[in-house]
């Protein structure tokens, strides 16, 4: 379950991430007043059996009922989490065309949900969205090439390297535009560690943030600190696709002490 919207009185707009039909628009009716067919079904990012109907010339499917299979709601939910939560509705919705299956999008977001649900803190949290930022830009074709600059060619391997909100890739130290933002190597060589191995041996890996980063040095706040430069990278580059603000990364930039 992606998202819902008010539609007249006592109805829904349900968004539906599928495994087989891709993502689904659908109306929910009476779903302000039946707990019994929808309950808790409809909360963001809730992993349900949807029973539904797709009539032909009809945009939007009729949904029936909803049998929930793991909901956010089985634990206690922070802000923190909330705002990862919606960070992953707001990508798979706004990414995404309608009716078009990816198996491998689908299982890196149930991924990475489990991920989330086992954060034990806050500081828990930021591996699990690096992750799926990073898969999904690659998974939708966006992910430029992160070990050469795209003005020269040149190999970055160990070297500085910079990127740029309107630039596709990343750039050495000769050819970076004014204002463009440095990305470590320390987040490149986690980049192409993420991309060989599961979420779930990173979820805790802000448990081994060096010392020393971050205000406080707290662990929250070193967790934070970590690859977040990546994540800014990997934002901007899904901004400058889709042509507009992600809501959801503000809101994360915003969150300090998680």
């Amino acid at each position: 379950m992606l998202r819902t919207y008010p539609l007249r009185e006592a109805d829904l707009l349900v968004t539906l991430l599928t495994r087989l039909e891709g993502k689904v628009h659908g109306v929910a009716r009476s779903a302000k007043k039946s707990k019994r067919r929808f309950g808790g079904a409809l909360e963001p990012m809730t992993v349900v059996r949807a029973f539904y109907d797709v009539r032909e010339r009809h945009e939007l499917a009729r949904l029936d009922a909803c049998e929930v299979l793991e909901s956010p709601l089985a634990s206690e939910i922070s802000y923190a989490r909330a705002v990862a939560l919606g960070h992953i509705a707001e990508l798979l919705d706004e990414l995404l065309p309608d009716h078009e299956a990816n198996d491998a999008i689908f299982r890196l977001t149930v991924s990475v949900l489990h991920a989330l649900e086992q954060a034990k803190t806050g500081a828990d949290l930021w591996m699990p969205i690096t992750y799926f930022d990073l898969w999904l830009t690659r998974l939708v074709g966006f992910l430029p090439n992160l070990t050469e600059c795209i003005v020269c060619g040149r190999a970055l391997n160990g070297s500085r390297a910079y990127f740029h909100a309107l630039a596709d890739g990343l750039m050495c130290t000769d050819d970076k535009r004014l204002a463009s933002s440095e990305i470590s190597s320390e987040s490149r060589s986690l980049a192409a560690q993420m991309f060989r191995a599961p979420v779930e041996n990173f979820a805790e890996a802000s448990n081994r943030c060096p010392p020393g980063e971050g205000a406080g040095n707290s662990r929250e706040a070193r967790a934070r600190a970590q690859a977040s430069d990546l994540r800014k990278f990997l934002v901007q580059t899904l901004q400058r696709h889709i042509e507009k603000k992600l809501v959801t990364a503000t809101m994360l930039e915003k969150i300090t002490t998680v």
